[in-house]
């Protein structure tokens, strides 16, 4: 009785796997279809019915209905989007004076210019679906969250933005009522931070912190940039993991209660320091069903959760899959760490539990392997240092994240020994700092390489026959596998 119901159980999360491998790949092909053809709610009460029809007789021959009714779903909600966009793309060509809010902390190009990202946009009081990308030159002091209102020519988007506007000129700025407590409580402890640590070394722990890399100078950013240590800066799902881990290890001896709520309270207020990126909004609804999953005693299939967090996101917002790089890397990653390093441990190691280093090796390799294609094929080139640089810098990130938090904290209560206490972190910090100069600077660092999007697809086909020939060899449990514990 109890392996029927594994089974069974085991077949409807196969089942959820599908559909919401279906209703991605519909929202995806929803921008090459005619927004009026699958628009009408016919075709989702169409899709949601044949779901409920095959998840409710559970039959193989009935998966290619399961498919299909997933692909209409998918096509019905994207093509919903592509509805609501063109409220902003009818007005492309035109001078317009459009206010928003300011969804990610504002940074400066090259060129002194000020980048802000809009969501929540209105003309005239008129709601505008989407988000823009804006440049502009001004002295403004602007924060996320903050009210702006800009004017210039509206010109066409790029990747997950409706529109751009460029040489903007800011209007208004408003402070939000009430405020962004997170926002304000996180620059205030950046500042403690900043009196006990000098610059670019707090820069860079601030970013490891709390994923605010805005602030770090241009040629550390291009340094890191090149010797692929973006990912450990910016809000992403390592620096999450790292601290859910140690909230939920912390009280794990107390009270597994305690445990998990200790770690949902850490998840939560990450993302409000954070904000609501697409990465971060896959980091913490994958570290939230991970979490949930250890509670319970359940595990997830790293497919199963891979593709629902996938839907999730991608029904809240299909324009990540229209091209955000952001959220195609953090999946991509994701499922290098989660699928692809377990079986080459497997395959290469046997059953023996890979140590602290060999895990973070077989980790930064297989994460580096899965976003390679997505990367050649968006900027032309392929780091051959990321592997040296994340071995000799990924495993010090959790000691760099609590020095500079006891920097911070001490900053705070002893001004007076702020840098003294800082020490140990600007050591650290500038070894990291040092790492990433060197080697983004010898020769050999950067091979320069062409993709097509055809290349790219075909890649991750290869990336999918591998891992499952892997899997067949290695006979590997990919249920043992979860990021919190």
């Amino acid at each position: 009785m109890n392996w029927w119901v594994l089974r069974r159980r085991l077949h409807v999360s196969w089942h959820i796997a599908i559909v919401c491998l279906a209703i991605s790949t519909g929202i995806f092909l929803a921008q090459y279809a005619p927004s009026t053809l699958f628009g009408s709610i016919v075709w989702l009460i169409v899709g949601l019915v044949s779901i409920g029809l095959v998840m409710w007789r559970r039959s193989v021959y009935l998966l290619p209905l399961l498919v299909t009714a997933g692909l209409v779903v998918g096509l019905w909600r994207g093509s919903l989007q592509q509805t609501d966009l063109e409220t902003v793309t009818k007005r492309i060509g035109s001078s317009v004076i459009i206010s928003g809010v300011v969804r990610e902390d504002v940074d400066t190009d090259s060129s002194g210019q000020t980048i802000i990202r809009l969501d929540q946009l209105k003309i005239d009081d008129e709601p505008l679906s989407g988000m823009i990308w804006v440049s502009a030159r001004t002295d403004s002091a602007i924060s996320r969250s903050d009210h702006v209102s800009v004017e210039a020519m509206l010109t066409p988007g790029f990747g997950s933005f409706a529109a751009s506007m460029y040489r903007a000129r800011v209007g208004n700025v408003e402070r939000p009522v009430p405020p962004d407590v997170a926002l304000a409580v996180r620059d205030w402890f950046a500042a403690a931070i900043r009196t006990a640590i000098p610059d670019p070394q707090a820069s860079l722990g601030i970013g490891y912190l709390v994923g605010q890399k805005r602030a770090l100078p241009l040629d550390l950013v291009e340094a890191l940039q090149i010797v692929g240590l973006t990912h450990v800066v910016v809000a992403s799902g390592y620096n999450l993991t790292i601290l859910v881990r140690l909230a939920r290890r912390l009280f794990e001896k107390i009270s597994k209660y305690l445990s998990a709520l200790s770690a949902s309270a850490m998840i939560a207020s990450f993302i409000a320091v954070t904000g609501m990126s697409p990465s971060m909004s896959r980091a913490g609804l994958v570290a939230g069903l991970s979490l949930a999953a250890w509670y319970y005693g359940r595990r997830f299939h790293p497919i199963v959760l891979l593709s629902f967090a996938a839907t999730v996101t991608l029904v809240i917002n299909p324009s990540y899959a229209w091209g955000d790089l952001g959220w195609q890397l953090s999946f991509a990653a994701f499922g290098g760490v989660m699928i692809l390093a377990p079986l080459l441990q497997r395959f290469f190691f046997g059953e023996a539990k890979p140590g602290f280093i060999r895990q973070v090796l077989g980790e930064t390799i297989a994460a580096i392997i899965a976003t390679a294609p997505i990367l050649i094929g968006a900027f032309g080139q392929f780091s051959n240092v990321a592997i040296i640089a994340n071995l000799l810098v990924l495993p010090l990130v959790p000691y760099a994240m609590l020095l500079t938090f006891i920097a911070g904290i001490g900053a705070l209560v002893v001004p007076g020994l702020a840098t003294v206490i800082g020490l140990p972190a600007t050591w650290l910090l500038g070894y990291m700092t040092n790492v990433a100069n060197y080697l983004s600077t010898v020769p050999w660092a950067v091979t320069n390489l062409e993709l097509s999007p055809l290349g790219v697809g075909l890649c991750y086909v290869m990336l999918t026959v591998i891992c499952c020939v892997l899997w067949r060899v290695t006979k590997y449990n990919l249920r043992d596998t979860n990021i919190v514990e």
